[in-house]
């Protein structure tokens, strides 16, 4: 259900700056022109400010004082968040609209795919907010998702779609590895390459001294679990068509948190060419 003709209580100063910290965000956010555009076209006063997102903060700040009410800023959103602005752009319109819901979820708000505001289920906590917001890019930053996953899939992943994006993020260690040494093998190959003994009995990729039985089951497991992710995400749906392995968002999850725990441990690896 929309909030068309509702008035809505003044919401709280932190509230109302989270929004402008969006939609004025240095690198994603409204340029200052569309801002000032923007603010014309519904008749908010501009406001000066250090910075965009300052600026925006104080004007819809003010207005909502004015009015007693957070219409302004409803408003503001609605205007910004047309879908019609966004026809060349979806990604960016994902992008905003996950991040606008991370806030108005607080005050019980959300942006639905038409860009309008809908009631939805109010939070109270950090918690709450990352469940109900809904977001697939909420959760991956709640759970500190390794930017060298998220650097390979962050576009699909604002497509919504799941199945690609599997397929990029399985793609991400297997990269990793060849930036770590510098050799030009793919798949299986390259992690016995890299990450098992070989002739020298030492592997260019250690996650650990290889000193104990412990620790050399340990660098094997390692090897068979980045294998075993390829043969399981980054080979079928290299060569099946998505309709014969449907990826959900609750397994693309599981997968992207197992990836950033395998490149935290190559974060802390020793590697020689």
């Amino acid at each position: 259900m929309t909030t068309a003709r509702k008035t809505f209580d003044p919401w709280p100063a932190a509230t109302v700056t989270a929004v402008a910290d969006v939609l004025a965000d240095t690198v994603d956010g409204l340029s200052g022109r569309e801002i000032g555009v923007l603010l014309e076209r519904i008749g908010i006063v501009d406001a000066d400010g250090s910075n965009k997102r300052e600026r925006l903060a104080r004007a819809l700040l003010v207005r909502q004082d004015r009015d007693r009410a957070a219409n302004c800023v409803v408003r503001f959103i609605t205007e910004a968040m047309a879908p019609v602005r966004y026809a060349r752009q979806p990604g960016v319109f994902s992008r905003r609209r996950d991040d606008l819901n991370e806030v108005l979820v607080h005050v019980g708000l959300r942006v639905n795919d038409a860009g309008k505001l809908a009631r939805g289920e109010a939070a109270s906590t950090l918690d709450e907010a990352a469940q109900h917001a809904n977001s697939l890019r909420a959760e991956l930053r709640w759970r500190g998702t390794h930017p060298q996953v998220l650097a390979y899939c962050t576009l699909e992943i604002l497509a919504k779609n799941a199945f690609h994006a599997s397929l990029e993020a399985a793609k991400s260690v297997f990269d990793r590895l060849r930036q770590l040494t510098g050799e030009q093998l793919d798949g299986a190959r390259l992690v016995d390459a890299v990450l098992m003994p070989g002739a020298a009995g030492t592997p260019r990729v250690a996650i650990n001294t290889g000193v104990t039985a412990t620790e050399k089951d340990e660098q094997k497991g390692f090897a068979s679990l980045i294998k075993g992710l390829g043969s399981m995400y980054r080979n079928p749906a290299a060569h099946e068509p998505r309709l014969n392995r449907p990826v959900g968002d609750e397994e693309l999850l599981e997968l992207l948190t197992t990836l950033s725990m395998v490149n935290r441990r190559l974060d802390t690896a020793r590697s020689q060419p």
